[in-house]
């Protein structure tokens, strides 16, 4: 793969009681176990970053692929929920349910460019065979 960007994050102090920020400083954060996990709350965590970044990554493939199919999307939105819970095996596994809007779209058509878009966007590549991906057209 021809690798055309890079992001640079850091994690510092204790993983997910610390903080986190990238290398160009346009985006830093305190880190705080949820409470629904046993910790103090109060900060953001693993699980909202990487649904932030899922919700943005596969709108953007949303609009591409209904660009390309000439479908208008405006008022598009993706909203992401990951949930974190335990393997069975000692470890930890996330769950993602996408939850994709397309007012004015006929469900069909929505059905269509969100399938397609979850081929073409990076995350969902990336997740695929790992992570269970619920894909919802509102």
């Amino acid at each position: 793969m021809k690798v055309l960007y890079t992001a640079e994050a850091r994690s510092t102090g204790d993983g997910r009681s610390g903080k986190v920020a990238t290398s160009d400083g346009q985006f830093q954060a305190d880190l705080a176990v949820p409470t629904e996990m046993g910790g103090q709350g109060g900060g953001t965590n693993p699980e909202q970053l990487f649904a932030s970044g899922y919700a943005a990554c596969f709108h953007s493939a949303l609009r591409a692929v209904a660009r390309r199919e000439h479908a208008e999307v405006e008022g598009s939105e993706v909203d992401a929920r990951v949930g974190i819970g335990p393997n069975g095996s000692g470890g930890f596994a996330l769950t993602v349910e996408l939850l994709i809007s397309l007012p004015g779209v006929d469900h069909d058509l929505a059905a269509k460019l969100t399938e397609q878009a979850h081929q073409v966007c990076p995350y969902s590549n990336a997740t695929r065979g790992n992570i269970d991906v619920t894909l919802t057209v509102r």
